[in-house]
């Protein structure tokens, strides 16, 4: 800003020692101090209410709030962003948008998120949710403003914005909207920790199959039997036989082709592929494996 504080208006030689000297030269001089020193006050004051600080002012807080300023043509360097952690919660969880881009929630049950305070629409919005899972059976709820990119998301089911997952852990999803919250694109940060995933498992007898990998392979030395439980929506789900002296049946909970819900292995190299689908395994794939 120019500012509107005049040196010039002052004169510094008046009054001239040795003569007299008119009272007017006093006036306007006394007078120009006092408006230039109004000045200084209006502009200092101007300055504190708007200025980025790096500390406070003497006796004040310090208040960096942009209102929605632009910032451009910036180099950043160093730079980090705040945290909310909500804690541990089940039921509604609040992700307020000013309250952090970063926050954290551990289940103490099923979980629906809820947002609120997003940027205005115009301006894109994210914020990133990492959510702690510690009990398989504790679901997240996604409002329905969170519809895009949804069909990426394993484990989600799109009819209903409720994810579920095959193993506890960490689960980290960011969240964006660029027309405040009507619409919010949703994007996993930590893609290695999927639901399910390509890695396996030497199935053993008695046991329930693994959701948390993606295939189960199973020896016999005698008749052995396993469970399969209910999967999450898109799940996939491998069985193979590669040793055996006995079979292997695997009583699945929710079968899509009914009967007992049995599939039996008697000879090495049997396998088979199920997926998931609207609450209920379907064999997509199968070399030898008897269903019943």
């Amino acid at each position: 800003m120019t500012s509107n504080i005049n040196p010039n208006n002052i004169v510094g030689s008046y009054p001239v020692a040795g003569q007299d000297n008119n009272s007017q030269g006093f006036r306007d001089n006394f007078t120009n101090t006092s408006t230039n020193f109004q000045y200084a006050a209006n502009e200092i004051t101007d300055l504190q209410n708007k200025a980025v600080l790096k500390a406070a002012l003497t006796g004040t807080t310090l208040n960096n709030d942009m209102n929605g300023a632009v910032l451009s043509n910036a180099q950043l360097l160093d730079m980090s962003e705040t945290v909310n952690p909500l804690g541990s919660l089940s039921g509604s969880v609040a992700i307020n948008y000013t309250l952090g881009s970063y926050q954290t929630v551990t289940t103490n049950g099923p979980i629906s998120l809820g947002f609120s305070n997003w940027p205005v629409a115009g301006t894109a919005g994210t914020v990133v949710v990492q959510v702690t899972v510690v009990n398989t059976s504790h679901s997240i709820t996604f409002p329905t403003a969170v519809s895009v990119n949804t069909l990426g998301i394993q484990g989600l089911d799109t009819s209903t914005n409720v994810l579920t997952v095959a193993a506890v852990g960490t689960y980290t999803f960011a969240f964006t909207t660029v027309n405040s919250g009507s619409s919010i694109t949703i994007a996993e940060v930590n893609k290695e920790l999927q639901p399910f995933n390509n890695s396996s498992e030497n199935l053993a007898d008695a046991a329930a199959a693994n959701l948390a990998v993606t295939t189960s392979y199973f020896s016999t030395v005698t008749t052995t039997t396993a469970t399969l439980a209910d999967g999450v929506a898109g799940q996939v789900k491998v069985f193979a036989m590669y040793e055996e002296s006995g079979t292997m049946t695997i009583t699945v909970v929710s079968p899509a082709w009914g009967g007992a819900g049995t599939i039996t292995f008697d000879t090495v190299a049997q396998a088979c592929t199920l997926q998931y689908v609207n609450g209920v395994w379907f064999c997509i794939g199968n070399n030898g494996a008897v269903f019943a």
